[in-house]
């Protein structure tokens, strides 16, 4: 990649110009593929950690896709510091994804390109969720405009027949997900799912190898009083949790959608299950993409065909209730 410079504006008016030097190749003399939501993904470093950092982000991911890998560069620079960076920032354009925290850990995704470049300081790599999470994970966002549809949502499957769970933040979509899957369904993702644009048959994928809650989940689930905690991309914290940690979860990278559930539990009144408009579904569906302009017509099919499938509101305050309400839907419709 040629020297390229990124400015933005922090701290009111305080601009910092950020130079990328070509990264020289020969310098990157490590490299493994992973696999992340079952795509090939080429990293190519000069610091075992981020091969470590990556193993345990992805390594359980295993390849379903045959698509040419994306590429992700990544280049730590030497530092004595060992305070955590600050949390990046973000800007994105038609084809680019960037994340800058400093001068010396930033991300630029070219979702064109397919390709990531991606510079860290050895401070960052000491702070291993920092380092996963905010910028050795970004080449994610390629794989969300190229080849699937993001959709800002669970995914939950039983008896073989997937149940979306969309809703605002705030719905319960990671409540509810790890909720059915304690109950015996089979655990997907917990509120991003990914549908496959190569597919007609309503794939949906995701992170089924880790569950991210509310630290309030805690009154719900006893076994993760204690985890650490996390701040995410849009400041709030979160508790992660591996689903690893739990033997009895049945766990799965794709399942297919028979249903979409838009969650609803500050609603008054009694809870119901009821017909959702698939016209403002629609509109849910789309609000969430992004990336290059050629990309948008593969996803838009890809949600007409999503919405073949049924599409209900479900009003509750109970979760034992909310799960055995799914249940009933799933298997009276067999």
């Amino acid at each position: 990649m040629t020297t390229q410079e990124i400015e933005r504006t922090c701290n009111g008016s305080q601009s910092v110009a950020l130079t990328t030097p070509e990264l020289r190749r020969a310098d990157l003399g490590l490299g493994k593929i992973f696999y992340p939501l079952g795509f090939p993904v080429e990293v190519k470093t000069n610091a075992s950690e981020v091969l470590d950092i990556l193993d345990t982000l992805w390594g359980r991911f295993e390849q379903t896709q045959n698509t040419i890998p994306i590429l992700s560069e990544v280049c730590v620079v030497p530092g004595d510091s060992i305070e955590c960076p600050p949390l990046p920032v973000y800007r994105l354009t038609p084809s680019l994804f960037i994340s800058i925290a400093d001068r010396d850990n930033y991300s630029i995704v070219d979702m064109e390109r397919n390709s990531a470049e991606i510079w860290l300081s050895r401070a960052a790599l000491r702070h291993r969720r920092y380092a996963g999470y905010y910028f050795l994970g970004s080449p994610i966002s390629s794989i969300a405009t190229r080849y699937t549809t993001p959709i800002h949502g669970g995914c939950v499957a039983l008896d073989g027949r997937g149940v979306l769970l969309c809703g605002d933040s705030g719905a319960g979509k990671s409540t509810l997900s790890y909720a059915c899957a304690r109950s015996g369904w089979t655990y997907v993702s917990d509120d991003g799912s990914y549908l496959l644009n190569s597919s007609l048959d309503r794939i949906a994928t995701g992170n089924c190898h880790q569950v991210r809650f509310r630290p309030s989940a805690a009154d719900f689930f006893p076994e993760i009083e204690g985890l650490r905690m996390m701040p995410r991309a849009a400041g709030k914290p979160s508790v992660e949790m591996q689903t690893a940690m739990i033997p009895q979860l049945l766990c799965a990278q794709t399942a297919k959608v028979d249903f979409i559930v838009f969650l609803n539990r500050r609603a008054e009144g009694r809870a119901r299950l009821a017909s959702y408009s698939k016209d403002m579904a629609r509109t849910y569906l789309q609000q969430g993409l992004f990336g290059p302009e050629n990309s948008r017509g593969p996803q838009l099919e890809t949600i007409e065909r999503l919405l073949s499938a049924e599409v209900f509101e479900l009003r509750y305050r109970d979760l034992s209730w909310a799960v055995s309400r799914l249940q009933q839907m799933v298997r009276e419709r067999l």
